[in-house]
């Protein structure tokens, strides 16, 4: 079994669909998913905040399991360990959203898998996903790539939490998502979860840049993360181009690797709509 997890709002279903049809379509096996994903609804803070739907997870599991039918696609709603450990604390508005919090209560729900791929759901597999799932970690909590900008600002071994491959038997030894939510619940933090994760680890595996591509696109990457980047023309900018955004990613990275999985995720769109009415 293949474990992923997703977290986030009704707001990032394309990401989800995205990701996971890439996964699906660039990995070759007879071996099974099961995608978590961690929801919840706290419109409270803002009214988009809205967990995802029962029937929307319905529809993910409809597209999962036309690859194999063993797959899963699993909806948990953690308001109630959210309300417990994150509300009024200072990072519940985060640099993102409360949903980059979700990750860290993955040691407190029942039934989770000991190891575990956590991606954000603005992410495209390149490569067949066994080329990172199956890095031994037997020794580590987890394996992550660095930073791209934080290796330069921050520390050259600063990760990118976007893309973490958990040991939860071993994190839960070392109580680090335990110790990362006490943090979070003290201090105001620049990059909430990530920076927690950071400064509460004992030992990490270091990956490849290319597990956690979050600026180029080469041939031997694997993930290429579609997360905010620094860009010098016309005149230096930041940009935050997403990969459901696709005619932004033809336009502006050029790239067509993704073409056949766009391909089906507009017909799987076009699906969606019906099946929601």
């Amino acid at each position: 079994m293949i474990n992923v997890l997703f977290a986030g709002n009704d707001k990032i279903f394309d990401g989800i669909l995205t990701c996971m049809l890439s996964i699906l379509m660039r990995t070759k096996t007879r071996e099974p998913f099961t995608f978590y994903i961690f929801t919840m609804d706290v419109s409270h803070i803002k009214e988009e905040y809205k967990a995802l739907s029962i029937n929307d997870i319905a529809f993910l599991d409809k597209v999962a399991k036309e690859y194999n039918i063993e797959n899963r696609v699993i909806r948990k709603d953690v308001i109630a360990l959210y309300n417990e450990e994150f509300a009024h604390c200072p990072n519940e508005m985060t640099y993102c959203s409360p949903y980059t919090l979700l990750r860290l209560f993955a040691d407190k729900m029942d039934n989770m898998p000991n190891k575990l791929l956590y991606l954000d759901v603005d992410i495209m597999f390149q490569r067949d996903i066994r080329l990172l799932y199956n890095t031994n970690i037997n020794e580590y909590e987890y394996a992550a790539a660095r930073d791209h900008y934080g290796k330069y600002l921050i520390h050259p071994n600063y990760i990118n939490a976007g893309v973490l491959l958990i040991n939860m038997k071993m994190i839960k030894k070392t109580h680090l998502f335990e110790k990362a939510r006490k943090l979070l619940r003290e201090k105001k933090l620049i990059f909430a979860d990530q920076s927690a994760v950071y400064r509460n680890t004992i030992k990490k595996k270091m990956l490849p840049q290319k597990f956690n591509d979050q600026k180029f696109l080469h041939k031997h990457t694997v993930v290429r993360h579609f997360s905010k980047r620094l860009f010098y023309l016309p005149y230096p900018h930041t940009d935050n181009v997403k990969q459901w955004q696709v005619d932004r990613v033809h336009k502006i990275f050029g790239y067509h690797q993704f073409d056949d999985i766009y391909e089906v995720y507009y017909h799987k769109k076009q699906e969606h709509k019906t099946y929601e009415q």
